[in-house]
């Protein structure tokens, strides 16, 4: 019997899908963790640490609270679990024989409890986040605003909490955090970024930081900021060497202005220094440091000298 059009279509579809159980392009997305209930679980931890964002009893916020830790372990259990044989099954394990777990489901109870016993340190972090937004924007006019506006709020709220899963080695699901974030705030935090308390990003949209970007206290950046990666050293396989140092280094008391680039994973900006708006730097600058942009690179101030990087910041 001849086959209808639809048939054909579906014959010659079903030949472009894999379902092995290797990370491959063509493989079909069985027992992949689950974006839209990844998200669902997001939105309820920024809840969270922001109780105000959801309806919730002012006299019984711990009732509220572990109602909500309830719903976020049901939500993320499932698809943590689905998560972990990424570890050694994912495409960048393939070349390194890493272990494989026995006990899927007892790992997947543990990053779970030790996810949700850090939360109480991530809502302290963001307290200080809203301070420094606050205090940082003079348009800021209460914190209420800034907690319910605030682009770059959301984004260190979201970060805060992926980057504890991606602490505790949960593949794929920090990224998901993060990439929900960057479509909802135009603001590219990778998961992996080290970010210490008092963190403001002011109007927020264009801001990229790296896997290995290493942040201190009290740091803002303004739009369009750029914490980059110079290049990617390749293995034997011509494939990116994975988790090292790629990305710059920024001190406590740093301010970086709009569309500033910085790259490298030996970049530092040394503490209290600003970096002005449009600069491109791959040298680190010492502490107390004042970067502007010249017509040939940038220009450095720091209390007892001034010199240039010329090509660039090359």
């Amino acid at each position: 019997m001849q086959k209808t059009p639809t048939q054909k279509i579906a014959e010659k579809l079903s030949s472009l899908y894999s379902t092995e159980h290797t990370d491959r392009p063509e493989n079909v997305l069985w027992n992949y963790p689950a974006a839209d209930q990844v998200v669902k679980a997001l939105k309820i931890l920024i809840r969270i640490m922001f109780p105000g964002l959801a309806p919730a009893s002012e006299s019984n916020l711990e009732k509220h609270f572990e109602q909500q830790l309830d719903e976020v372990s049901a939500l993320l259990g499932p698809e943590i679990e689905r998560a972990v044989p990424f570890r050694w099954q994912s495409a960048a394990m393939c070349n390194t024989n890493p272990p494989v777990l026995d006990d899927v489901p007892a790992e997947t109870v543990r990053i779970l409890n030790a996810f949700l016993r850090k939360l109480p340190f991530i809502r302290e972090m963001l307290i200080d986040d809203v301070k420094a937004a606050y205090n940082g924007d003079p348009a800021a006019l209460s914190y209420a605003e800034v907690k319910v506006a605030y682009p770059g709020v959301l984004a260190i709220a979201s970060h805060r909490i992926a980057h504890e899963l991606y602490s505790l080695d949960v593949p794929i699901i920090p990224r998901v955090m993060n990439e929900w974030t960057h479509a909802k705030a135009g603001i590219d935090i990778h998961p992996g970024a080290t970010i210490d308390r008092g963190f403001f990003i002011d109007h927020g949209t264009g801001v990229v930081i790296g896997e290995t970007a290493n942040i201190g206290k009290d740091v803002k950046i303004y739009q369009g900021v750029t914490l980059g990666a110079k290049s990617f050293p390749l293995d034997e396989h011509g494939n990116p060497i994975k988790h090292i140092q790629r990305h710059p280094t920024v001190e406590d008391n740093v301010i970086i202005y709009s569309n500033t680039t910085v790259l490298g994973g030996k970049t530092v900006l040394g503490h209290d220094s600003v970096i002005g708006g449009n600069v491109f730097l791959m040298d680190s600058v010492p502490p107390h440091s004042f970067v502007t942009k010249t017509g040939e690179g940038a220009s450095v101030r720091t209390k007892d000298t001034t010199h240039l990087l010329g090509g660039l910041g090359i």
